[in-house]
């Protein structure tokens, strides 16, 4: 399994220091050139590497982690998304009507037509995604939701691997509102930081 992080700002390099602090391969790309953004890449970790967005896209699990408005750009440098999970660590602060009256994860799904969407890693601050998982005897929660299981178990598996507990909340309209940014107002478990402790 392959994975990149496309945005580098803040949620995007705390989500590379989470791949690094377990030393998984992940590639970075932002609207900069790769050559731009490799001295930060290469501060947080050797198996964190700036490549161009084309090489990032052929990952097989690619993490949003762009301004919401970016997200229908990115859609457009693939003609098929067919075989990708998307990860979407976005959070979106627009009116209702611009999303279709969809949660927010589902109306960016349209835009990656046949690629598996999964919500996640969008509940907790940057400061809070980049700093060590495992506290207080337990691990940090994230949650996910999507409409496909096999994704969700997938990006689990991943959460996993960086020392989250994640929490499934089932399909993007049912618990995965919960994590919706939407119309100006946070979902009700945006910032809540949680532990699942160890059995």
């Amino acid at each position: 399994m392959s994975y990149a992080i496309v945005g580098f700002g803040a949620v995007g390099q705390a989500l590379a220091r989470a791949f690094a602090r377990r030393n998984i391969d992940v590639i970075v790309a932002s609207r900069r050139p790769p050559e731009a953004v490799a001295p930060q890449a290469r501060a947080i970790g050797p198996t964190v590497v700036a490549k161009s967005l084309w090489k990032a896209l052929e990952a097989d699990t690619i993490i949003l982690a762009v301004p919401f408005g970016e997200h229908r750009e990115v859609a457009k440098a693939l003609p098929n998304w067919k075989g990708k999970t998307i990860v979407d660590a976005m959070n979106a602060l627009v009116p209702l009507e611009e999303l279709d009256g969809l949660p927010s994860s589902a109306f960016v799904a349209k835009a990656f037509a046949d690629a598996k969407l999964v919500k996640g890693f969008n509940h907790l601050v940057a400061a809070t995604l980049a700093a060590d998982p495992v506290v207080e005897g337990g691990h940090r929660v994230v949650f996910l939701s999507s409409d496909d299981e096999d994704a969700t178990a997938s990006v689990a598996a991943l959460a996993r691997q960086l020392g989250f507990a994640p929490v499934k909340l089932g399909k993007l309209d049912e618990g995965g509102a919960l994590v919706h940014a939407r119309d100006r107002v946070w979902g009700r478990l945006i910032f809540q930081d949680l532990f699942k402790k160890e059995p």
